[in-house]
């Protein structure tokens, strides 16, 4: 009787020995998101609410203004749009990379990796000269008889839009890849047998399966786009300004520390509840199968 109820106590007294070594191994990581990352959002928020007065009136003055909701609906827009184009593209090339050979699979993907890892300055400025007036774009375009006038595509959201869907795409397709790639395809073919119509292949067996990628590489982008500063900045025009343009003007130019941090802050606690709300729809363990 005695030695039964000494083993639940001894299996207890193991379970808290594993999680006190469990975090102590994790006081290193710990200490780093303390230090790099709660201290600096924290930092932010006391100085919104303190700078140049106490109180909420940052908040109120960034809310309250046109101007301000103009250029948060400016960033929200851009965000989503270049989310969904970079969906849209970068599905059909990461079934494309899952399905083909492996060697030219590898081709493409080292392709795509080098895009990934070059200069990102380099890369605005391509698209720069790519889309001026005077740019191989609207000259193609002029050439094939479609246009009569240059198109405007710099100086305004739709460079921004093409220049991040550029960007964006292999955050898309990195996660997609892994994920359509380890599709059995027995089940592909088992809906073909069925009676399945490519089309119905597609959209009731492919997409449901790849989701949980889909999803992932969505929310990649869209939080990476909310943020972006180099594109919007030289792709775009002061009359359609972005939010991280807006915070680098509040800090550098006005050295107004109380209304950057305030939109900062706004831009952290709305990324915060959009990751949530696609945690409720899809769950951390599917979003994580994405990876």
């Amino acid at each position: 009787m005695t030695l039964a109820a000494n083993v639940p106590a001894e299996r207890l007294e193991a379970r808290r020995e594993r999680a006190a070594s469990g975090f102590a191994y994790a006081l290193p990581a710990l200490a780093l998101i303390l230090v790099f990352f709660v201290v600096p959002v924290v930092a932010l928020l006391l100085r919104s609410v303190l700078e140049p007065v106490p109180g909420l009136g940052n908040y109120v003055e960034l809310l309250g203004s046109s101007t301000y909701l103009r250029i948060f609906f400016n960033t929200f827009v851009v965000s989503a749009v270049v989310t969904v184009l970079s969906v849209a593209i970068g599905f059909p090339v990461a079934w494309m990379l899952a399905i083909m050979p492996a060697r030219w699979s590898a081709v493409l993907f080292a392709i795509i990796l080098l895009s990934m890892w070059s200069n990102l300055l380099a890369r605005t400025y391509a698209w720069m000269v790519l889309l001026q007036r005077t740019g191989v774009i609207n000259k193609v375009l002029m050439g094939l008889g479609l246009i009569d006038q240059p198109l405007a595509l710099v100086n305004n959201l739709t460079g921004v839009t093409i220049g991040m869907t550029y960007i964006m795409l292999p955050f898309v397709i990195l996660p997609l890849r892994g994920v359509i790639k380890n599709i059995d395809p027995a089940v592909l073919q088992a809906a073909s047998v069925c009676g399945a119509t490519r089309w119905q292949c597609l959209t009731r067996v492919l997409i449901p399966l790849a989701l949980p990628g889909v999803a992932a590489g969505a929310l990649m982008v869209f939080v990476m786009s909310l943020g972006y500063f180099v594109t919007p900045a030289l792709l775009g025009g002061t009359s359609n300004m972005m939010l991280a343009e807006m915070i680098a003007q509040f800090v550098q130019s006005l050295v107004n520390w109380g209304m950057g941090g305030a939109a900062a802050f706004v831009l952290l606690v709305v990324t915060l509840a959009i990751y949530g709300v696609q945690l409720r729809l899809f769950g951390a363990g599917r979003l994580g199968q994405g990876g």
